[in-house]
């Protein structure tokens, strides 16, 4: 049974490759978008042409948050180009919008459908604000399956990674919610990689939607490639998505994550406290009595490539 779920989103190539997951593997009650990758603007007709070339429909779209709760907006068009979607030429999208907020969406859809799943995998903008609307709806929603965040190192800054970074008092928010997190961030998500063999073997689909997937990637990876060296772009979106349906995909420990709100190199750092998982350790703060403090979010610690891929192809052969 494909579990009810919103994804929350800032398309982006890699959210892209979320929803397409996600339209075959969740009951996916709406999409709602969010600034992030690029402006609230053409994120939300990203998101509309990703419905129309997929064949995706009668799922909602609501368009929400424009800018960050606090902080100035930031953008990322050095990785997924001015468009956000640069690669393939997508004809304007006509599938329409709801005239609801994405808020106002999060909040009647989790109230209308019992055990509805959040995916969000852009900035937690939208999340944070339908909290601050409606403190019940931490209550009634049983997970938040999120890409965000890294319990190593940053992407957009040596601490932080780019969604946490573009609104971390909104992460804050969402992570001192009680809602049940996993978190799945930069430390996993680089480990799966469309990489040139991956994308060759999209592309020798040979089908419609798979030729816009392979554009798609080629032109994140050179990116990725041209800035960073490696060879592949991270599929971080849609590891989100996978969280939520196949306990063989990633690995995960409870730890206890706040969100840096202060410091001058680490401002929308995840810190990630796992010392309550060596309570046994003979160092001197064990021996003092410090074992973290309690965790309140599934840590995403190990990856397994093959098996993601095999989901994710499974479900690109299934598109027109």
């Amino acid at each position: 049974m494909r579990p009810p779920a919103i994804i929350d989103c800032d398309p982006g190539q890699d959210d892209v490759m979320a929803i397409l997951l996600g339209g075959r593997l969740l009951d996916l009650r709406a999409i709602t978008t969010v600034f992030g990758n690029v402006s609230l603007e053409q994120t939300t007709r990203n998101a509309r042409q990703v419905v129309e070339f997929a064949e995706l429909t009668g799922i909602p779209i609501a368009m929400g948050m424009a800018q960050p709760l606090v902080r100035d907006i930031q953008h990322a068009s050095e990785i997924h180009g001015e468009t956000g979607l640069d690669g393939p030429t997508l004809p304007p999208p006509s599938v329409p919008l709801v005239e609801e907020h994405a808020t106002d969406v999060i909040i009647a859809r989790t109230r209308e459908i019992e055990g509805l799943a959040l995916v969000p995998i852009g900035p937690l903008t939208n999340i944070a604000t339908a909290l601050h609307r409606d403190p019940s709806l931490a209550a009634r929603v049983p997970q938040i399956s999120l890409m965000g965040g890294s319990l190593t190192f940053g992407n957009t800054t040596p601490t932080a990674e780019f969604n946490i970074w573009c609104d971390p008092e909104a992460a804050h928010v969402v992570f001192t919610s009680g809602i049940p997190i996993k978190m799945i961030g930069l430390n996993v998500t680089r480990q799966v990689a469309a990489t040139p063999e991956r994308r060759a073997q999209i592309r020798s689909m040979g089908r419609r939607t798979s030729g816009i997937v392979a554009d798609m990637l080629d032109f994140y990876s050179e990116r990725v490639r041209a800035l960073t060296g490696v060879p592949g772009g991270a599929m971080h979106d849609p590891l989100a998505v996978a969280a939520l349906v196949d306990p063989d995909v990633l690995r995960f420990e409870p730890m206890h994550v706040a969100i840096e709100l202060r410091g001058t190199h680490t401002y929308g750092m995840t810190v990630c406290d796992a010392r309550h998982l060596h309570v046994t350790d003979l160092t001197p703060t064990r021996a003092n009595g410090h074992r973290g403090a309690a965790p309140n979010a599934e840590v995403a610690v190990g990856a397994n490539p093959d098996r993601f891929w095999e989901m994710f192809l499974d479900a690109l052969a299934s598109y027109p």
